[in-house]
């Protein structure tokens, strides 16, 4: 029989992984299933661009799927697998595998008492998502609720304001990402926020939701209430992993995998993107999920080429994690792992003239940087962060170019004044 690749999941990490095979000369069958009714598209233009009109939907599609030679099964969801049988199962059929790759990505978390379905309260996951928050934003002028302040409640308040809507943020108790950018930065961005005419109401918490019709009431504990046009829930994402209920995989906020991205306990199985959790040993040996757009690139195609390969030889994936941000104009791009950090430094521009970095550090050497509208250093410094953590040797600190600040991690905001 012919062999045969199943990739569940047609988002970006299934679509780089089906390429990955072919090209490294699989000549079996690829058979891509997703739930969703597109070909892969740009998801981050989700909250940016695709909001606010700068680009087409028809932009935002990564790839025509007769570029790649596989069996495209759009709009189909996979509703189980048999990994002893070998046999991913779809709601009438039983289709048979040589090897899965598991990419089905995360879904959307839901807020408890929230009227989700109501027309008028969205997530922002999927084109339809954004498509639907246009939708009810043209037929209202009034002013729109965004809950959740990660990064995709913060990209989408920024969004609505370049727009010129009026916009209240909820969030937790405490600054903008801070648990993401560290403490400082984080007041630095809600400062932004603010400044840019953000409403934020950190730490309140909603009583009631009145929907109607043209909008949605909301009541505050300490009694005030607020009437909006709409509401965007951003709390969260959680993996898409219930299909694998029963399936006896080690499952773990995500599908647990070794370090080659094999799952646990499978030679025949791999996952990659967000779904994926795995120990990035280049950081440590406890695993970890990673939710950002070059994860998905990167862990894909190495998926795929192990996933050929055999558990027995292939390298562990071990990548300097990097993602970006933009919100009211200023670009954040963050690499490594920020929050390892037990201190802060101030990493100088390669550039002259250039806006410095801020580096965290950990037994004298860097786990991570960001850096806010300053690409060229962010470039430089994570070359230099992939260096002293080498995956394998231990971490080698760089004195001569890692210059402290006094003061320690609380004099992290010295670094970034002035941004």
């Amino acid at each position: 029989m012919t062999e045969r690749i199943v990739i569940a999941g047609a988002g970006l990490a299934g679509l780089r992984a089906a390429e990955r095979v072919r090209e490294l000369g699989f000549d079996g069958e690829v058979v891509v299933i997703g739930a969703e009714p597109d070909i892969a598209y740009h998801r981050p233009a989700l909250s940016k661009s695709l909001l606010t009109g700068a680009v087409s939907r028809a932009d935002t599609l990564l790839a025509d799927p007769l570029e790649v030679d596989a069996e495209w099964r759009f709009a189909t969801a996979v509703t189980g697998l048999s990994p002893n049988r070998q046999v991913v199962h779809l709601a009438d059929e039983e289709l048979r595998y040589d090897g899965l790759i598991i990419a089905t990505g995360v879904e959307p978390r839901r807020l408890p008492g929230a009227p989700h379905g109501h027309p008028r309260v969205v997530v922002v996951r999927t084109l339809s998502d954004t498509i639907a928050l246009q939708r009810a934003l043209l037929t209202s002028p009034g002013p729109v609720a965004v809950v959740g302040d990660g990064l995709i409640g913060c990209e989408v308040a920024s969004s609505l304001r370049e727009m010129g809507r009026d916009v209240v943020l909820f969030g937790r108790p405490r600054a903008l990402l801070a648990d993401v950018l560290g403490p400082d930065i984080g007041e630095w961005l809600t400062a932004l926020h603010t400044a840019r005419g953000v409403r934020l109401e950190l730490g309140t918490t909603i009583r009631r939701w009145r929907p109607a019709p043209a909008g949605v009431g909301i009541e505050f504990a300490d009694g005030r209430a607020l009437d909006v046009a709409c509401v965007v829930v951003a709390v969260g994402s959680v993996p898409a992993v219930s299909w694998l209920r029963g399936a006896k995989l080690p499952l773990d906020d995500g599908v647990v995998c070794g370090p080659t991205c094999h799952v646990v306990g499978s030679s025949t199985i791999v996952a990659a993107g967000d779904v994926a959790r795995w120990p990035n040993l280049r950081f440590g040996p406890v695993p970890q999920r990673d939710e950002h757009w070059l994860n998905a690139v990167e862990m894909s195609r190495a998926a795929a080429a192990n996933l050929l390969a055999g558990p027995q030889g292939s390298p562990a994936f071990t990548p300097v994690p990097r993602y970006w941000s933009e919100q009211h104009g200023v670009r954040i791009q963050v690499a490594g792992r920020p929050m390892l950090g037990t201190d802060t430094v101030l990493l100088e521009s390669p550039a002259p003239g250039t806006r410095p970095i801020t580096g965290f550090v950990r037994g004298g050497a860097l786990v991570g940087l960001i850096g806010l509208d300053s690409p060229a250093a962010v470039l430089h410094w994570t070359a230099e962060l992939a260096r002293q953590q080498a995956h394998g040797a231990e971490p080698r600190p760089a004195p001569e170019i890692v210059r402290p600040r006094h003061g320690g991690s609380h004099d992290h905001r010295s670094a970034v004044a002035g941004w």
